[in-house]
């Protein structure tokens, strides 16, 4: 087997869950973040910091910083953040102590293991090696005298041997417990087929084989892995395909089928279909960039791992109503980022009593060849283009009401171009769709401009006229209860972070002072770095805190903090702590500011019922 070798990985021995805090200081000197994210982003310097495209969500400008010297990064866009252990966590889909070891291996250092803590991580290459050791039994299966049903079905999809060993193709058999007992048999326990969703449990206990009398479709990730399966039926009988539930090793929103091959291809692009059918046809076709969500819309953590690999993606969903509406879906979340996207629209088939089909990149490469498939793929349409095209289908352009119709929707779709040059192309195209003027389509299309800036501008001031807003952790779990505290709050940690030596000796504040259970959290946890000899930081908590934690602590480094009166600020701030910790304690008052916000909606509301009743 080629790629299909279902996950030989060079994952010896086990990752513990804790780590001596030397280890991780060394591991983290060892790790420039300049060095490890300019291996996935392409950075630019601007001023002290470098900036590029975050990887994180769709953009065109670039808003993801990485400081040198606070060893972070921050996405003035989307708000994450943290140091580079974290950045690994987020980019390649890893817990902490696995992006522990990915950067251990980076860097040729070994990790201390620690016998109490490997649990955790023996489980998960537990679960990988029995979805490597299914993978292998499917395929087998194949080949034996049980598996001919499915092997039959390959013959009439025409997919030829070489190309099912090139994708580890294989046969769940017509049987409740094939797999069971080939697995059991090679000491995989009950609860571990499970786990992985290779099983399913019944009311009364017993397990049985989740996939029967199925083609089955590995899924292994860019790693090699065997992290899922998909299994199509046989026959016209539903559901059509069935995939792997949500395991400990993996999540649909994150891997893509076929990746681990599409990412080694020489084209310029990646293709995005619906099926794995089509995808395996369209490989052995010759077009060995084509990949498929498993299940799902296309998800912008798959646009991330995505964009390690093409800057360019073309959208070949089939061509019925639910393709469709895949389509736009996909455009909306690719609109203004970082991709080129192009639309390969799948034309119907003449039958031969008249009548047309609909049909997919499958039936396309079957019944037309794949130079046909070519020369769509060569003539495919921009992403915009597809739009303008669906939003004149849907009226009759011979009707003026209908025409004006047409004018008001395209105008607020060519308002959302953030280039003007690409704005006023387009409108002229739409201008001419509907027969109507160039400066009349224009003259729509700004007023839905402005309308558009207009709406985004009264969003602004609503936020800015609002401080507890604009002042609050984007998470709602984390919201401060009182803001006037947590603001001081954050800033004893910033002037921890940037010189502890403003510090007592002894801990100035308690945990139980803090407003926010978070912030204090992070200060006893700064703390004991301190009385430990190690100056604060925040980039070793990235096994103490959730990604979410860490990107609010983050962005509360981004906030300005001067220590050059920095005793008097860090006494004025721990006298607004102490105070209000009193006022909580003692009156129970709530934060002025949030008491203030109240009671202006309560006035609004007030008003409203006035002018309604």
């Amino acid at each position: 087997m080629t790629d299909c070798d279902f996950g030989k990985t060079d994952r010896k021995g086990v990752v513990p869950l804790s780590f001596p805090q030397n280890f991780l200081d060394e591991l983290t000197a060892c790790s420039d973040i300049v060095d490890v994210v300019g291996n996935y982003v392409q950075l630019t310097r601007r001023g002290t910091n470098l900036f590029g495209l975050c990887p994180f969500h769709s953009e065109k400008t670039g808003s993801f910083s990485v400081s040198p010297d606070k060893q972070i990064y921050y996405c003035f866009g989307c708000k994450k953040g943290g140091g580079v252990i974290n950045f690994i966590m987020e980019e390649e889909n890893l817990s902490f102590p696995d992006a522990v070891r990915f950067l251990a291996k980076r860097a040729n250092m070994e990790v201390p293991e620690e016998e109490g803590d490997r649990e955790a991580g023996r489980r998960r290459q537990r679960l990988l090696d029995l979805n490597r050791d299914a993978a292998r039994f499917y395929h087998q299966m194949l080949q034996q005298p049980e598996g001919r049903a499915v092997q039959d079905y390959l013959d009439r999809r025409q997919i030829k041997k070489a190309t099912a060993v090139n994708f580890g193709l294989g046969a769940s058999l017509d049987r409740w417990d094939a797999l069971i007992t080939a697995m059991t048999h090679k000491g995989y326990t009950k609860a571990e087929l499970l786990s992985a969703g290779l099983a399913v449990q019944n009311k009364n206990g017993g397990i049985y084989d989740k996939f029967r009398n199925r083609l089955m479709f590995p899924v292994i990730d860019v790693r090699g892995d065997v992290v899922a399966f998909g299994g199509r039926v046989l026959d016209k009988s539903e559901p059509k395909y069935m995939n792997s539930s949500e395991t400990p090793v993996y999540s649909k929103r994150r891997e893509l089928y076929a990746l681990n091959l599409a990412k080694k291809s020489k084209r310029p692009n990646i293709i995005l279909c619906e099926g794995n059918i089509d995808v395996v046809t369209l490989h052995q076709a010759g077009f060995d960039n084509a990949v498929a969500s498993m299940g799902t819309a296309l998800t912008q953590e798959q646009t991330r791992l995505l964009s390690r690999y093409t800057k360019e993606l073309v959208l070949c969903y089939d061509n019925d109503n639910a393709g469709k509406i895949a389509t736009e879906r996909a455009l909306q979340i690719l609109n203004n980022s970082e991709f080129a996207v192009r639309v390969l629209q799948l034309p119907n088939r003449r039958m031969d009593d008249g009548t047309m089909a609909k049909q997919d990149a499958d039936d396309f490469i079957k019944n037309f060849g794949s130079g046909a498939f070519e020369r769509l793929l060569s003539g495919s349409e921009n992403g915009i283009e597809f739009r303008l095209a669906q939003t004149a289908g849907k009226y009759d352009l011979t009707d003026d009401q209908q025409r004006l119709g047409y004018a008001e929707e395209v105008s607020a779709l060519l308002a959302g171009l953030e280039s003007p040059v690409e704005r006023d192309i387009y409108t002229v195209r739409a201008a001419e769709a509907a027969k109507l003027t160039p400066e009349a389509m224009r003259l729509e299309v700004q007023r839905a401009f402005k309308r558009r800036l207009s709406k985004e501008k009264r969003a602004r001031e609503r936020r800015e006229l609002n401080p507890t807003v604009e002042l609050q952790p984007k998470v709602r779990a984390m919201h401060y209860t009182n803001v006037r505290s947590a603001m001081a709050e954050e800033g004893v940690l910033r002037l921890l972070l940037l010189d502890d030596s403003l510090f007592p000796a002894e801990p100035p504040l308690r945990e139980d002072e803090f407003s926010s259970p978070l912030l204090g959290k992070v200060f006893s946890l700064l703390w004991q770095q301190k009385e430990q000899g190690s100056a604060p930081r925040l980039t070793s908590l990235a096994g103490e805190l959730s990604g979410e934690e860490m990107s609010h602590m983050t962005n509360l480094c981004q906030k300005p903090e001067s220590v050059a009166n920095g005793r008097q600020a860090l006494t004025d701030y721990i006298t607004v702590i102490r105070g209000e910790a009193e006022k909580r304690a003692g009156a129970g008052l709530v934060d002025p500011l949030l008491a203030v916000t109240e009671k202006f909606k309560d006035q609004k509301k007030s008003n409203g019922g006035k002018q309604h009743g």
